[in-house]
């Protein structure tokens, strides 16, 4: 079976949206079930919601004429078999919901994400649909950091270095045959490298500032491996940089204006995400430049 690679259309649109409704029913319907019933009965409930899940998944491969439907349907029996994993280790007294993650060591929470993460690797290769990818990061990344960290500041450094691997792999994936993988692993290398800098340089100017390089370093990076999701990720970082600019007065004292007076406060906002937009523009039409020469 070839790997599945979705194309933005209205059909396939419609299905993510049908999918992910279904996907939100089911979890509503689960947590009222566990609000009104034991653990038992809530374990046996989660167990009904995913077998008829994980059928129609097989159903719809077995068909094989729907590959992206029964994608879609391989990725909510992933959630449901985590949720009914969940729901049996709570009802044997294993976990413990009170707790937060990545604080002490906790045998089950970590068997959890490993069942997980074994259930997303073990339909990626039944269904070879990338969106299983995204499972199996969140996932892997949870594993790992919940295993070798407690939280606060060494939780970022194994993230950042968890993101490096990330973009190792999928920087491997782009050259091969299961480069429609590698999306998922880019995304996922963006956020926790640029979560983990973001955890440590958020307190100053300075280190705001910092973190706008880093956005401009992402974008190079999209150029670079030809992946848009570091540009939109780059983005996010420059917008997030303005948005604390914007709420100081560091800014105001470098625009070459006179007369603002009391109402420094006011044109602050303004001024700085126009400056921030007219920066992404000029990112984008150099990319476009680039491109064309390249074509």
């Amino acid at each position: 079976m070839e790997i599945v690679r979705p194309r933005w259309r209205s059909w396939s649109f419609l299905l993510y949206a049908g999918g992910f409704t279904i996907l939100g029913a089911a979890f509503a319907a689960l947590g009222h079930f566990s609000s009104t019933h034991g653990h038992g009965a809530f374990a046996g409930f989660a167990l009904v919601v995913f077998a008829a899940a994980k059928a129609v998944a097989w159903l719809l491969r077995r068909d094989g004429r729907h590959p992206v439907a029964a994608g879609i349907a391989a990725v909510i029996a992933v959630m449901l078999f985590a949720t009914f994993v969940g729901a049996l280790f709570s009802w044997f007294g294993w976990l413990d919901s009170g707790s937060s993650a990545f604080r002490g060591f906790a045998v089950s929470r970590l068997l959890l994400a490993l069942l997980t993460l074994a259930a997303a690797l073990f339909a990626l290769r039944l269904y070879r649909f990338p969106l299983l990818v995204l499972i199996a990061v969140s996932t892997g990344w949870f594993f790992v950091t919940d295993l070798l960290s407690g939280g606060g500041g060494w939780s970022a450094v194994v993230t950042f270095v968890i993101g490096l691997a990330f973009l190792a792999v999928a920087v491997a994936l782009d050259v091969g045959e299961h480069h429609p993988y590698a999306f998922w692993l880019h995304v996922g290398a963006g956020l926790t490298i640029g979560g983990s800098l973001i955890y440590f340089l958020h307190h100053g100017d300075f280190q705001w500032a910092l973190i706008a390089v880093g956005g401009l370093a992402y974008v190079a990076l999209a150029e670079r491996l030809g992946r848009s999701s570091w540009a939109v990720l780059g983005a996010v970082g420059i917008l997030a940089a303005a948005t604390h600019f914007a709420k100081n007065d560091a800014f105001i004292g470098l625009v070459p204006f006179f007369g603002f007076g009391s109402s420094a406060s006011a044109w602050r906002g303004p001024i700085v995400f126009a400056v921030a937009g007219l920066v992404l523009m000029a990112l984008g039409g150099v990319l476009a430049a680039r491109q064309r020469a390249s074509a």
